[in-house]
């Protein structure tokens, strides 16, 4: 990768991708796309170009890679779950409009496209402990729909026309620097907020409801890792399984309280995310993502709980400081 441009900067994951790939590269390459209303701040714009960027626009996505040489696409545009499931028409949009322009451009100019799936490309017929990379997938939520759809794709791209198009099914993502926004699994980031602050949590989703989760360290090296990848080596392409930890919400309860003992936590379902989570995996095998191109989590629920917690009580502090 020499010039990369990322479409949905400012959301969830893009806001901390953007910042790894300046580490990485030269933060003069990575373009920081955006669209209106949610323009780059702080060090996000300091650290380098940004662009807006629609992606329901393909001419101001063709325009900018132009004009930056691009040559690899991170498309990170997209509803998350709860949020598509009351705006389904705008989540297909989004999700599928939205990558065809990015695919097309790219067959054009010849880029290189990671764009995410989910572990919510999964529906309720698909094995639920240790679902394997190549499996049913007949997903119940319009997210789910896009998601396998944007696989599918995505691989029609790679072999029809020869875009180097590559992705990985994301468990919840777990981060301390971008608030949640309408996921299903972000009561797991929500319960470090409240632990934090003191408050008590009302958790979303009923006990005993696993689902796979990643501390996102671990996910940004995930998407830098597989678009660095030896393509020789890759079998699969859209999308492979990843996975690092596997609870329910009683167990990080129980994490949280071995740091801060008096963190409560109550019960309070919310009937639509519970619904999506139990059609979700407990957990997926990630064999293929190991053997094609070396992947290797390095978080798990422990290690995870005390960095969380540290990075949070840090913030706060500045935040009161500010």
């Amino acid at each position: 990768m020499k010039n990369i441009l990322v479409i949905g900067s400012t959301g969830q994951i893009g806001s901390e991708l953007t910042m790894k790939l300046r580490a990485n590269y030269n933060a003069s390459s990575v373009v920081a796309g955006y669209i209106k209303g949610a323009e780059p701040t702080g060090r996000l714009a300091e650290s380098g170009p940004h662009e807006e960027v629609d992606i329901t626009n393909a001419q101001q996505i063709a325009a900018v890679v132009d004009k930056y040489k691009i040559d690899t696409i991170y498309n990170l545009a997209a509803l998350l779950s709860a949020v598509a499931e009351r705006k389904p028409q705008l989540a297909w949009h989004i999700g599928i409009d939205g990558l065809l322009n990015v695919l097309e451009i790219a067959r054009e100019k010849h880029c290189a496209v990671f764009t995410p799936s989910s572990i919510g490309s999964f529906g309720p017929n698909a094995p639920k402990d240790g679902t394997p990379q190549d499996t049913i997938q007949q997903p119940k939520t319009i997210y789910g729909v896009t998601k396998v759809t944007g696989e599918l794709l995505s691989n029609y791209y790679f072999e029809r026309f020869g875009v180097d198009t590559r992705s990985v099914r994301f468990p919840g993502l777990i981060s301390y620097v971008t608030p949640p926004g309408g996921g299903t699994t972000d009561y797991a980031v929500d319960i470090y907020y409240y632990a934090v602050r003191g408050e008590k949590f009302k958790c979303p989703i009923a006990p005993g409801t696993f689902m796979d989760m990643m501390y996102m360290p671990d996910a940004l090296r995930a998407a830098i890792e597989i678009m660095e990848a030896d393509p020789e080596k890759l079998h699969h392409r859209n999308s492979f399984n990843i996975a690092a930890m596997s609870f329910d919400p009683e167990i990080i309860y129980q994490s949280i309280k071995q740091v801060i003992p008096d963190f409560e936590m109550e019960y309070e379902i919310d009937p639509l995310r519970q619904a999506i989570a139990e059609s979700w995996p407990n957990s997926l095998d990630d064999t293929c993502a190991r053997m094609e191109w070396g992947w290797e989590h390095r978080y798990d629920l422990q290690v995870m709980t005390a960095d969380m917690i540290d990075k949070l009580r840090r913030k706060f502090a500045t935040n009161q400081q500010a």
